[in-house]
């Protein structure tokens, strides 16, 4: 039964921006929040590794960048304080493994470009001491470090501050987001990685033609690096028209980055923002990125309790256990034992 799969499985959900949610309250009710808003529907969900992204809203940018990147982190810290029966920090493979084992969720945490760090690649090493783990450089547009993929038009590779950032990643054992970067961008980091990357929530541009997917020929290129890409279940990125908006167009996403990529290079990264937009945004404003809807969202899944949908469909689309536990959680979770905390080159090595 798809139920005790689900149950049974290593669920790893690479990007929800509950951060966003939770650091909003007063700092004495991040913990009680997390616990009372969404640790309830993180459990429904089956979730056992969840990615939390720090994302820095235009109104800090650029002067409270930093100030908002510490403060959500510390965030992140405080609700793994607050729930230790629940939660907890992982730092490396070991330590998730570890935290899942005793039923807990394992939380890392995770940047959504560096506005608080732009050029100052000197920066990475403080932020991956207070626990950062998995980092992207750009989003929708240009940063110090790269061009987003909504700058796809410029041809931009990497800056020698972006060459920089990605050689500190790797040298920290600090996992490299793709998500959000331009087509040359995501070029230049190919050519340039020499540890596999991630991209934490994208989906496939050939059954969805927009600039925050991957073109087959860069799925091929993550699965030669020896990354994994993560389906965003966002409804406007699975399909033009409202009426694609399925759990079906979903498992589509799903199934031809497998065949395409290979069924070990697929994971999930939901990207679960409608949750967040409405508990932060006034009625009288916008909830729309750059055109898109971001309420929008597929039925059943506009949060994390619908994950175990998910692998119903799987289930029903003829899938083996073997592949599904891959790409519920499986293949993201070799990524993170293999490459997550690895210590540098230059560090001795732990005594066996």
């Amino acid at each position: 039964m798809f139920t005790d799969l689900h149950r049974d499985a290593i669920v790893a959900d690479t990007h929800n921006d509950l951060l966003m949610a939770v650091s909003a309250r007063p700092p004495d009710r991040w913990a009680s929040f997390f616990r009372e808003r969404w640790l309830p529907q993180l459990r429904a969900g089956g979730v056992d590794v969840q990615v939390l992204p720090v994302f820095i809203d235009d109104q800090y940018r650029p002067e409270g960048a930093l100030r908002q990147t510490l403060r959500m982190i510390e965030c992140a810290h405080v609700i793994a304080e607050g729930n230790p029966d629940e939660v907890g920090i992982c730092l490396d493979g070991r330590q998730i493994d570890e935290t899942v084992a005793l039923g807990k969720i394992a939380l890392v945490i995770a940047l959504e470009s560096m506005p608080g760090v732009d050029a100052s690649v000197e920066l990475i090493p403080t932020l991956h001491r207070l626990g950062v783990r998995v980092a992207s450089i750009a989003h929708w547009g240009r940063t110090p470090l790269a061009d987003g993929s909504g700058q796809d038009a410029t041809g931009s590779r990497l800056t020698s501050e972006g060459v920089a950032a990605l050689a500190e990643m790797e040298r920290l054992g600090m996992v490299f987001d793709i998500s959000h970067l331009s087509a040359s961008g995501v070029a230049h980091v190919l050519e340039l990685a020499t540890r596999p990357v991630i991209a934490t929530h994208s989906s496939a541009r050939s059954l969805r033609d927009h600039h925050r997917n991957l073109t087959d020929d860069q799925l091929r290129a993550v699965a030669a690096n020896g990354g994994v890409v993560c389906v965003n279940f966002l409804a406007a990125f699975l399909d033009e028209k409202p009426e694609g908006y399925t759990i079906e167009r979903l498992a589509d996403h799903i199934l031809h980055i497998a065949r395409v990529a290979g069924i070990d290079h697929v994971g999930l990264g939901p990207d679960f923002i409608r949750e967040v937009m409405i508990d932060l945004t006034p009625p009288c404003c916008e909830t729309s990125v750059s055109g898109l809807d971001a309420l929008a969202s597929v039925p059943g899944l506009d949060g994390p309790s619908g994950m175990p949908l998910v692998t119903e469909e799987l289930v029903r689309r003829g899938l083996g256990e073997d592949e599904i536990r891959k790409i519920l959680g499986g293949n993201v979770m070799r990524l993170f034992r293999a490459e997550m905390g690895r210590p540098s080159p230059a560090e001795p090595q732990a005594a066996p």
